[in-house]
This record gives structure tokens, C-alpha cells and sequence, in this order.
């Protein structure tokens, strides 16, 4: 497909949840491009890759909840925003087990309160919102297509699936330019959710700890890099024209259990892992695999990185922030 790419250089941005993991490599990504960056918080963690990269110096912060629909309002309109990546969720299955209103209050009216700034805005461009592949929820088969059945059952997987259908409500109703994100597990630094697998592999080794794992160990998933998650927002933001009111899976080729995933970061940083497998996970999805030969073929991207070329790297940066 031919490309219509836009410079983002220039333009303010609005990243939700910017100070997080994947939002807070979005903005170093964005500020380096030159967009105007503009991001939300909630509260600020010094350990945070946001905090520890120095961003809250290159860019505006508004302290705000997405469950506010007058301050996401406020703010779309008093920074003249034109491009909003949508990243700002609970993100926690568990959590979202224990805590479900808030993870629906949070997920599913955050992501209507940011749709709906956009409707009433004129000067906005393009949104790209953040799905998961949760949002399929139990599919019996090998890899899920855009095209599949949105079908969550637990609390944090309707979050998302109903996530997705507003966003593609809000296109084919008003129009809103919106592009609409499913990926996999993304991992690397700046993840300090140790409730993750690989956060906690990480840590379990720096502090010479054994690892419990929550799953039977064969609950797979595909796993991403957190620059090339980066990358393809990028492109679909840059390629709003084309990409508005579509929906793209971010894959992976490392679709792996968590026992294979263990024994990959082991091969990689020679050093043993010692778990525990308890196997209580709740609400959890036993294999879950991303078809992205959509986003492959229409904008050419693909995933440049592998769990072999960034574990060091991730590892040395858990290194500095964890204390033994």
C-alpha cells in the first residue's frame, strides 16, 4: 500500500499514561522526532524509565485521572492537541480480578472520556488507542487474525474488548480517526510491574530469590520488544489516512511458555533461574499467538528485535534500579 506519512515533528501529541512502561518509551521516542509532547500522570515513581531518562523535563505533565472526562476535555482543548496515543489503563490482570469496577471505570469510560474529547475537538488528527490481545479472550486456535471474535470473559479482558469496540464505534459513527492496537506480551526496561514474568525472572535472579510462578508454566504467549511496539505506533499514527478505523495485531516470532521463555533468559544470560510453580492463576488465558501479516503487509513493519539481542541490555537496567 502506498504511503501518506506524517511528520509528527512539530505537532502536540497527547500520550494517556505517559509515565508508564511503554507509554514512557513512547515519548522519549516522540521528543526525539520533535513532536510537543503532552502526558498524563497519576502519580510518579522515581524509579520509573520516565524519571530515570530525565522526560518530565522534555515534555508538559497534567495530573490527571482518564475517568474524568472534563479533565481529559480540559486538557485535549488547552494544549491544542492534534494526535492522542491512548496508552493510559489498568493494566493487571490480577488486579482487575480483585478490583473490577475500577478496571472497567479506568479502561472502558477512559477510553470513551479520550473518544469523545476527540469527537468534540475539530483540531484532531489521529488517535491511536492501545488494545491487547486479551481482548479475544479464549479462541480455540494457533493465531488470531483482526478479523476474529472479540470475546473477553474475566474483568480485564473485557476491559479491552470492550475497548475496542468503542473505538471502532467511534469511527464508523463520527468518524473519529481511530487506529486500534493489539499486542502481545511487551517486555523491556523500565517494566517495574515484578508481577510480570520477566520483571520477575529478573529480579528473582538479582536478588538470588526463587521465582514463583503463579501458572502451570505452559501458558504461552508471543513477547515484544518495547522499542518495536514503539516503532508500530509510530506508523500508525504517521499513517493515519490510511490506517483511521482499522485494527492491527503487533506478533511476534518468539511464542513461547513461560518454562521456554525461562530457559531462553537463562542460554542468554548464563546464569539458572530457580522457580516454583504454584499453578493458581486466575482468569488467565492458557495460549494466546498474534497474526501481524496486516500491519506487515500495509506498513511494512515487523518486529526488529529478539529476546537474544536485549536481555543483557534489560538485565543491566533492572540491575541499576533493583538493590540487592
Amino acid at each position: 500500500m502506498e504511503s501518506m506519512e506524517i511528520s509528527l515533528k512539530n505537532k502536540n501529541v497527547l500520550v494517556t499514561g505517559g509515565t508508564g512502561f511503554v507509554g514512557s518509551h513512547l515519548i522519549k521516542e516522540l521528543v526525539a522526532i520533535g513532536a510537543k509532547v503532552v502526558t498524563t500522570y497519576e502519580y510518579l515513581d522515581p524509579l520509573s524509565y520516565f524519571m530515570t531518562e530525565k522526560l518530565d523535563s522534555k515534555c508538559k505533565m497534567v495530573n490527571l485521572d482518564v475517568a474524568d472526562f472534563e479533565a481529559v476535555y480540559d486538557t485535549v482543548t488547552k494544549f491544542d492537541i492534534e494526535f492522542i496515543f491512548h496508552l493510559a489503563a489498568q493494566a493487571i490482570v490480577e488486579v482487575a480480578y480483585y478490583n473490577p469496577r475500577k478496571t472497567l471505570e479506568s479502561n472502558v469510560m477512559g477510553t470513551v472520556n479520550v473518544l469523545e474529547s476527540a469527537r468534540l475537538f475539530p483540531k484532531i488528527k489521529g488517535i491511536v488507542v492501545a488494545s491487547s490481545d486479551k481482548a479475544y479472550g479464549k479462541l480455540a486456535k494457533g493465531k488470531y487474525v483482526e478479523t476474529d471474535a472479540l470475546r473477553g470473559d474475566h474483568p480485564y479482558d473485557v476491559s479491552k474488548s470492550a475497548t475496542d469496540l468503542i473505538s471502532q464505534c467511534y469511527f464508523k459513527t463520527y468518524k473519529v480517526p481511530v487506529v486500534v492496537t493489539r499486542f502481545g506480551n511487551i517486555y523491556g526496561e523500565g517494566d517495574l510491574n515484578f508481577s510480570r514474568i520477566i520483571p520477575g525472572i529478573i529480579r528473582s535472579i538479582i536478588k538470588k530469590e526463587t521465582l514463583e510462578l503463579r501458572s502451570n508454566g505452559k501458558f504461552t504467549r508471543d513477547y515484544l520488544y518495547v522499542k518495536d511496539v514503539v516503532k508500530g505506533y509510530l506508523n500508525l499514527a504517521q499513517n493515519i489516512e490510511i490506517t483511521k478505523g482499522e485494527v492491527y495485531n503487533f506478533g511476534s516470532e518468539e511464542t513461547l511458555s513461560v518454562l521456554e521463555l525461562i530457559k531462553k533468559i537463562e542460554k542468554v544470560l548464563k546464569i539458572k533461574v530457580n522457580y516454583k510453580i504454584l499453578n493458581i492463576a486466575k482468569n488467565e488465558i492458557p495460549y494466546q499467538s498474534l497474526n501481524y501479516n496486516k500491519i506487515k503487509k500495509q506498513l511494512g513493519w515487523k518486529p526488529k528485535y529478539t529476546m537474544s539481542m536485549t536481555a543483557k541490555t534489560i538485565f543491566r537496567w533492572y540491575k541499576k534500579v533493583i538493590s540487592n
